[in-house]
């Protein structure tokens, strides 16, 4: 092997977990790479690790909230696991207990309607030239979820569910405000009967007083229908209401990992503290404790050797620049990945 596939050589191996029925979702070593082209002839010189290695479940009937920095592989994990982006790198991704990448077209295709996506922004993922019934029931009528004679009726429950009125039927993205389009992406996605849906920031987009409107409208969806929530966002208190477990990522990696009260009530990984540091307190009398991170994040493409963290943490050791941190579980249901915790026992 040459010095060049040497250096590019991407290594897959992971302990295969075991399908277990309390959970809907199981992801182990998670890996998407993105080749890097180069030369005259356009061979990979690098990858892009996007979501590199990344391992958590999901209860069914529950929200994970997924938050993290800017270009942090957020979104990246979340349309990895629905299989919207290629082949996967490496790892596992368990739905209902089968290995998603495993399944065949014909097995995909009807698993399709059980995994949805909400598109972070409403008017780029709608077709300015289709009216709302046409968004509404396109996937509808194409898997077939209910019949011809059940479809009109079928269409203007999922409308009124969602909060849209029947003679919105007939209107195209362009006359609704952000809000409402919204509200059509969430009604497109519920159309199809899912088990699954992921949210990659579905409220950023939105004026405040519009994001707590579908804030509160996906919380009742959720209750209605058992829906399973992967809620991506960068607005900690949203993810604080909405969430039941959360992940923190850092450049591709889940340093943290636990129950929503765990995590806000006792932040372990610096990069976490870091984070809740900068939630804005709604008291103009009090002083915020704000940790301020020294340096820019590296690139994806040439993270840092041992902790990716360790470039920009106040607490960096030696043994964070050499070796990688191995997840460990502090307290029940609690992990992190760092070397401050390496003499800690777990629970």
């Amino acid at each position: 092997m040459s010095k060049l596939n040497e250096k590019l050589r991407i290594d897959n191996t992971f302990e295969p977990v075991v399908p277990d029925d309390k959970y809907i979702l199981q992801v182990n070593s998670l890996k998407k790479y993105f080749p890097i082209k180069g030369g005259f002839i356009s061979h990979t010189v690098g990858y892009v690790k996007a979501v590199d290695g990344i391992t958590f479940n999901l209860k069914r009937g529950s929200c994970m909230g997924l938050v993290g920095e800017s270009g942090c592989g957020k979104t990246t994990a979340g349309r990895t696991i629905l299989r919207l982006s290629g082949e996967k790198t490496g790892g596992q991704v368990l739905f209902n207990g089968k290995e998603v990448y495993d399944l065949g077209p014909k097995e995909m295709r009807d698993l399709r309607p059980k995994m949805q996506i909400i598109f972070q922004d409403p008017f780029s993922s709608l077709s300015p030239r289709m009216p709302v019934s046409e968004i509404i029931g396109e996937a509808v009528r194409e898997h077939g979820i209910v019949s011809k004679e059940e479809y009109n009726d079928y269409i203007d429950t999922i409308m009124d569910n969602c909060g849209l009125q029947p003679f919105h039927k007939d209107r195209y993205p362009h006359e609704f405000s952000g809000g409402q389009r919204q509200r059509i992406c969430i009604a497109r996605a519920l159309a199809l009967n899912p088990e699954f849906v992921v949210c990659d920031e579905p409220v950023s987009a939105l004026d405040v007083s519009i994001q707590a409107q579908i804030i509160n409208l996906l919380k009742e969806l959720q209750e209605k229908y058992n829906l399973t929530y992967l809620f991506i966002s960068h607005d900690l208190s949203v993810v604080e209401h909405i969430s039941d477990t959360v992940g923190v990522m850092y450049l591709g990696s889940l340093v943290e990992y636990g129950a929503t009260d765990d995590i806000f009530r006792n932040p372990l990984h610096p990069y976490t503290k870091a984070l809740f540091s900068a939630i804005p307190i709604p008291d103009p009398s009090a002083k915020m404790n704000r940790i301020v991170l020294e340096g820019s994040i590296p690139s994806p493409a040439n993270p840092p050797s041992g902790c990716k963290f360790h470039t920009r943490c106040a607490q960096c050791m030696e043994i964070c620049k050499q070796e990688a941190p191995q997840q460990k579980e502090i307290e029940p249901g609690h992990f992190v990945n760092c070397h401050l915790y390496d003499d800690v026992s777990g629970i």
